[in-house]
């Protein structure tokens, strides 16, 4: 089933991030694939752009983990987006919104999307978790 199969997919890039390893994080993406990262106020484009920013988010050592989502599947393309929750070493954790957009090819899945902001309630609740989302030089 699709669905379920979509779901997986968040399971492999989550693994992913788990490995600290870019490279592993970032053959997920499609050659065309997108990321409007949490972290970043820059638009990654390209498969070197996304593995930059995957380079200084793994150092915080992130484990997601999916708290509500929506799959919808339109042929060749599959949408999952809803809400996830980052834990990270250093003990703090932030929630986030997200969406994936996934084209497949043949029999595997590629994002080609993928975008997350923090929840603007949990940025303004604590401080201290929301300058994990800010990027260098700017306030929360």
């Amino acid at each position: 089933m699709i669905e379920n199969d979509i779901a997986e997919q968040f399971d492999e890039w989550n693994q992913a991030l788990q490995t600290g390893d870019p490279k592993k994080v970032t053959a997920l993406y499609d050659d065309s694939g997108v990321l409007l990262p949490t972290m970043s106020d820059q638009v990654r484009h390209s498969h070197e752009e996304i593995e930059d920013y995957f380079v200084g988010f793994l150092a915080k050592g992130p484990m997601g983990k999916i708290d509500e989502a929506n799959i919808r599947a339109f042929g060749e393309t599959a949408i999952n987006s809803g809400v996830y929750t980052f834990a990270f070493k250093e003990g703090t954790r932030v929630q986030a919104r997200f969406t994936f957009v996934y084209r497949r090819h043949g029999k595997r899945w590629m994002i080609v999307e993928h975008h997350s902001s923090t929840m603007p309630e949990s940025s303004a609740a604590d401080p201290k978790d929301a300058d994990l989302f800010s990027p260098p030089g700017h306030a929360p």
